[in-house]
């Protein structure tokens, strides 16, 4: 049975360097057994609704803008896997979880850098999935949990954001690998608890987690919570394993956890 992974996706600029946390995920891509198929929930795809994929090849959406000419040429054209987006829709019903179908949406910049770096050649279906900043932390939970028996059948669950991102924060002259004290500090707190599967203080990260008020800011929190859908997707095995983590720009986090 395949784990379930939380991966930051970084700047847009992985799509195009080459550097210690680019080359951990290449690895990290040869290292997994391969996937039948792979479910991402991606911070930049946001929603009141979950929205599950059902594409039969994905575009590739630019979310961003200012970068080099070379990013805007890439392209990633996944397949997409009806039989797996039924599937899900299937085991969200049984859960009365609500949810839309689109089948237009291609992959953004928090789906495509990180599944390039993993499977540079397109060759596993994907499923795209959005995340609702507005629910709790114990129904994102609860989302990644309606799809854990899809783990059974090989299929990959990855939730992309970053566990410390702030945009406002981060200072793009320092790129040197240190990172400011209080993202060091949040991102300790968040290793203890998930390795403890601590979900009461998690849930409650806001207010007990130090450094949370700028790890994950208030005007946006939609990069911290894909951990909360990776999480639930390994609910029946409750364990957590920190592999990989350094910092750019003083304190942009590229964290890579498996849960299961």
């Amino acid at each position: 049975m395949l784990p379930s992974l939380f991966v930051a996706h970084g700047a847009p600029l992985l799509a195009i360097e080459n550097n210690e946390y680019t080359k951990f995920l290449k690895e990290l891509g040869d290292a997994l057994p391969r996937p039948t198929a792979i479910v991402l929930f991606s911070a930049h795809w946001e929603s009141n609704v979950q929205m599950v994929g059902n594409v039969n090849t994905y575009s590739t959406i630019y979310d961003f803008g200012g970068f080099s000419e070379e990013i805007y040429r890439i392209q990633y054209p996944a397949k997409g896997n009806a039989e797996l987006a039924k599937d899900i829709q299937e085991l969200f019903e049984k859960q009365g979880i609500s949810f839309q179908v689109d089948t237009n949406r291609g992959l953004d910049h928090g789906a495509w850098v990180v599944l390039r770096l993993l499977y540079p050649n397109a060759d596993v279906p994907v499923i795209s999935m959005s995340v609702n900043p507005k629910l709790s932390p114990e129904e994102q939970y609860q989302v990644g949990k309606a799809l854990a028996s899809l783990r059974e059948k090989d299929v990959l669950i990855i939730a992309s954001g970053g566990t410390v991102h702030n945009l406002r924060a981060v200072n793009f002259g320092k790129d040197n690998g240190e990172a400011d004290e209080w993202a060091l500090r949040f991102d300790q707190w968040l290793e203890d608890n998930l390795k403890k599967w601590d979900l009461k203080s998690l849930f409650d990260y806001e207010t007990v987690a130090p450094g949370a008020e700028l790890a994950v800011p208030t005007y946006g929190n939609e990069h911290f919570i894909p951990i909360f859908y990776a999480m639930g997707a390994a609910d029946s095995q409750q364990t957590a394993s920190l592999l990989h983590r350094s910092y750019r720009y003083g304190n942009l986090s590229h964290s890579v956890w498996q849960f299961g």
